[in-house]
Parts: structure tokens; sequence; C-alpha cells
């Protein structure tokens, strides 16, 4: 049977200077060259050595060649610091992506079949929170799609609406009305493969005898259902309306790309019914509940805003931080002159409360970001590993999609590549920051560093911390003075929208600009904590750390101040541009080693 392709209708204008390709990268990071690995310690190396080539062709030896004017040191060294700092964040790139390349050379993806295994036995729970402020219900129908395909077991997906819920804008109340109904269309939408294969499962645990194998005929069966999951995926995928390359993405990566997995399962199935061979009831078992697994996930709205006992703070944070603070409980709703409050109650939950079941792990997931389809399932896996208890986050840094339609949508789609790279190697250096576009995050390490505060007479719980708009940077400083540990699993697992115009990467950037100073002081804390334990931040840690959360201030400043300020002549020198060469070398094989071709 061929496969069904969904419709495409381009209509965003191209501009020059963009690029075609669509698909995205592979899964997998292509094992770098030793070639690769040599050249990338080699200009680390070099770095260093210009950087001190220059101190003591140009600044010492002009110090000692004869006297020099008060403006002149003070020249001297303002120009040697700026310059060192410059230097000090193109070597912690190149230190990175060292850290990186090791990780891409050495990682094998754990076989599918291992994974089935050992959730036939062991399905830890986890709720997906969704937080969405004045997105457009197509966006998010994606996002909540992309989370409800996840191939995982007893998953809750949870759309937080931060908008104003009761908008007087015709347009706006119209817009928030479609984003509420969005949850029960897509229960909806998943209606029949649910019923289909919950009974299948049902009745295949019910008809078989407790034997190791199973009959043929049960094989067949089995290829049926999976054809059948596939051809209606491909419906899906086919009905999807494509506007754009993230549309496309969805439609061919997302939804094409589970079909195709379960049809080559119905393919393997059927050579091995063609074959006489007998599969085990333990196999047929995990592939039954594979299918139940991707249509079974439980959809539901939830907005803070709507009751007077929860913080109404403008940030994204205090939205994820108000249904958190929820978890676990079951709550009256009762009225008051100020709006309905939530009352905590220990009775059983009812059909007049409102009961929030705790999770052992929580994905927070970005409106306009999508997961591909063994996102939870391969992240939970990591997570549930004997050594892997200290991990209190995992995630994959996420990817651009390809196929930018602005060339300032395609600049900025470059950079979030390379700092999913540079991302990767953090993790190496065991210096990895939580990136809130999507993340796995084990409860109990949120219950260990959770703060409580009286506000109004109502009790407001912070996890995630919201003193700053990088909330994520803050708390992954905070679980580590904890003692846990954050890692960023080496697969290229989520994909997130880039700013497609100048004003929008303006706001993105100044965003991630702000705050990153404001919470340094924290890194101190971490240091003297780890001393006091008798336990020490290794040294590439500590400067990675830094350079993260401080780098594009000084860089900011530095640039101002050489434009801005006429330096002396005698203080340039060659090795300023060749201690920057291996940089840009490197950030331009990065490019092509992420797809990217000279425009």
């Amino acid at each position: 049977m061929s496969h069904t392709k969904p419709r495409t209708h381009r209509s965003w204008k191209r501009q020059w200077g963009t690029e075609r390709r669509t698909r995205p990268l592979s899964i997998l990071h292509a094992k770098p060259s030793t070639q690769k690995i040599v050249f990338s310690r080699l200009a680390i190396v070099l770095t260093v050595a210009l950087w001190g080539a220059y101190v003591l062709t140009t600044i010492i030896r002009r110090y000692f060649d004869g006297p020099s004017s008060y403006q002149f040191t003070l020249e001297a060294i303002g120009y040697l610091l700026i310059f060192t700092l410059l230097t000090f964040s193109a070597l912690m790139y190149l230190l990175a992506r060292q850290g990186a390349y090791q990780r891409f050379r050495t990682h094998v993806r754990v076989p599918r079949a291992e994974i089935d295994r050992f959730f036939e036995k062991n399905q830890p729970s986890i709720t997906v929170l969704v937080p969405s402020y004045s997105e457009e219900p197509d966006v998010v129908r994606k996002t909540l799609l992309s989370a409800a395909l996840q191939e995982y077991p007893e998953m809750r997906v949870v759309l937080l609406l931060d908008d104003p819920p009761y908008p007087s804008d015709p347009v706006v109340a119209s817009r928030l009305h479609a984003t509420r109904q969005l949850a029960e269309d897509i229960s909806d939408l998943f209606a029949e493969p649910r019923e289909l294969f919950n009974s299948a499962f049902w009745q295949f645990n019910f008809t078989q005898p407790s034997v190791s194998q199973v009959s043929l005929e049960v094989t067949k069966e089995l290829a049926r259902n999976y054809a059948w999951g596939a051809t209606w995926l491909e419906r899906l995928a086919k009905r999807e309306e494509i506007v754009d390359h993230v549309g496309e993405f969805f439609a061919r990566q997302v939804v094409c790309g589970l079909a195709k997995e379960l049809r080559i399962v119905h393919d393997a199935l059927m050579a091995s019914y063609h074959e006489g061979a007998r599969l085990g009831f333990a196999r047929v078992s995990q592939l039954y509940q594979r299918l139940t697994w991707i249509f079974s996930t439980e959809l539901s709205v939830f907005e803070r805003k709507k009751y007077a006992s929860l913080s109404h703070e403008a940030n994204k944070a205090m939205n994820l931080n108000s249904y958190i603070g929820l978890m676990g409980h079951t709550y009256h709703q009762v009225e008051t002159p100020d709006g309905p409050i939530l009352v905590a109650t220990t009775e059983k939950p009812s059909r007049d409360s409102l009961s929030f079941p705790d999770s052992d792990f929580i994905l927070t997931l970005d409106a306009d970001s999508i997961l591909l389809p063994e996102y939870c399932l391969r992240l939970v896996y990591f997570l549930q590993q004997p050594d892997n208890g200290h991990v209190a986050v995992a995630q994959t840094p996420y990817s651009a999609f390809r196929g930018a339609a602005t060339r300032i949508e395609r600049i900025a789609g470059a950079t979030t590549d390379i700092q999913h790279i540079l991302h990767q190697g953090m993790s190496y250096y065991n210096a990895t920051f939580w990136v809130g576009a999507n993340a796995i995050i084990r409860k109990a390490a949120l219950d260990d560093i959770g703060e409580a505060e009286w506000v109004g007479g109502f009790e407001i719980r912070r996890y995630i911390q919201d003193r700053t708009v990088i909330e994520d940077t803050e708390s992954s400083v905070d679980l580590a003075i904890h003692g846990w540990t954050l890692m960023n699993y080496p697969e290229r697992l989520s994909y997130s929208a880039t700013p497609p115009d100048f004003g929008s990467l303006i706001v993105q950037r100044r965003r991630w600009a702000n705050g990153g100073l404001l919470i340094l002081p924290k890194l101190w804390s971490l240091m003297r904590n780890h001393q006091r334990q008798g336990k020490y931040l290794s040294r590439a840690e500590v400067l990675l750390r830094m350079n993260y959360m401080a780098s594009i201030t000084w860089s900011s400043f530095g640039l101002i101040f050489l434009l801005a300020y006429p330096i002396y002549g005698q203080l340039l020198s060659p090795f300023v541009l060749l201690a920057a060469l291996p940089y840009f070398l490197a950030m331009a094989s990065d490019l092509k080693y992420n797809g990217y071709k000279a425009q």
C-alpha cells in the first residue's frame, strides 16, 4: 500500500536567501570523524596560544618599551579585558562543542524492543503541562497532538491557558473558545482508535491461554491492527491543511513518521506469519500495548486565572507553579465575592470536587513546540535507569524547523541548531541548563526545591523561580544546589518555532539577555554548598556555567566599547584576528554539520 502524503498549500511568500530544504536532520547525530575531533582540540589550543601571544607581544612589550601615559595604561587594561572576555566566550564555545562531539561519537541508541520490555512492567506516570498565552489555536493544536501521540502509557496532557478568562473583545473571545475546545476535540478524534485497540488488547489477554507462543492467526490479527492504525494516521495527515514549514513538519515527521513506524511493524508481523514463525506471548502483549498507548492519552484544560486563590502573576513560571502546586490533592470550588477559590479537602473525589492527580514525572512543553513520538518513552527510560536516580531533568535541546520562508528565521534557526550542539556538550561537563521549551522533570526534584509563601491569605508555592524571564536557568542552579543533576539526551527529538521577523527576534533575544547577571550569585552559592560537602565543581563546569549566564552582557558592552571608543593604534595586532579565527572556522564547520549551506 502506498503511503498517503499530506496536502500542501504553500501560502507564504519565500524570501531570497532562505532554504528550501524542509526535511529535518536525522534523530541520531552523525558521528564526528577523527579529523573533526582533532581539529576541535587544536582550535582550543590555538585560541589560548594566540591570546597569550597578543598579551606578550602587544600589552607586556609596550609596557616595558618605555614610559606610557595614564590614558594609554587605562586603554590597554580596558582593551585587554574586553579581548580576554571575548576570547573566553569563544573558548567556551570550542570547549562545549568538543564535549558534544565526544558524546555523539559514543552514543548508542537503545533498541525499541528493550524499551518495550522495560515499560511492560514499569509504567511511571507522567503529566504534560502546556502553558499557553495568546497563542493561535492551530499552533496549540499541533503541540497538543504531538504530545497526545506520544507512545507512552497512562499520560495526561493539560493545557494551561493563561489568557484572561472573560475577554470583552469578540475576536479574542472566539480565539479563546477555540483553544478551550482543543482538548475535547482531540479526545473525540482519538475515540475510534482508542476503543478499537483497547478492545483488541483486552480480547487478546482474555482469550489467549498462558502459553509461551501464540498462534499464527493471532499474529495476523495483530498485523491487521497495526495496518489499521497506520492507515488512520495517514488519513489524519492527509486532512492536515499545511500552510507553512511547521505544518509540513508536523504532518510528515510526526503523523506520517509514526504511521511509517506502525507500517514497518505490520510488515515484520506479516513476514513472520508467512514464514510460520510464532511470536512469544510477551512480545505480542508488548505490541498490543504500544497501540493502546498511542491513542489513550487523557487531555484537559486548566485556567488558573479563574480562581482567586491562585497566583495571577503574568509569567509562564507561575502558570506552571499554580498547577504543580495543586497536584496530588482534591479541592472543592467555593464561591466568594472575589471569585471562586479552591479549598483543599481530604474527601474522596466526587462530581462536585476537582482532583489533580500526582505524577512521577512532569513534562513542560511550550505551546509552539513539537515532539517526536518517542520523546517521552526514551527520556523516561533514561531517567528510570539505576545510575540516573540523581538526574532531575532530562531533555533534548530543541532544534529549528527547516524550510523557513524568511531570512531572519533561517538565521535564527541556524543559531538554534548551533545552540543544540553546545547544550549537548555542556552535559559532557555536567554544566547542563534546563531549556524551558521542553523537559521531563522528576516531580520529587521539584518538591525538593519548592518554596511556599502566603499572599492574600492563600498559600502560593514556587517550584520554578519567576524573578527573571529565564526561569529555567535559575531553576537549573537551584536543582544543582540541592544535589540534583540535569542531562541533555543526545538525540534530536524536539523542535520549536524560531522568530520569523526582526521584531520578534529582538523581543526573544532581549528576554534571554536579561536576568543572567541576577542569577550569577547563585553560582557562587552552588560552589560554596559543594565545598561544604567536600565536593568540588570542575573548572570546566564553573566556566561554562558562568559564560552561559553572563557572556551576553559582556559581549554586548564589549562591542559597544570597541565601536564607540577610539582605541590607541599601538594596541592593535594581527593576533586579535588570528585568535578569533578558530572560533569562526569551528562555527562554519558546525553550520555545515547541521546541513546549512552558504547562500
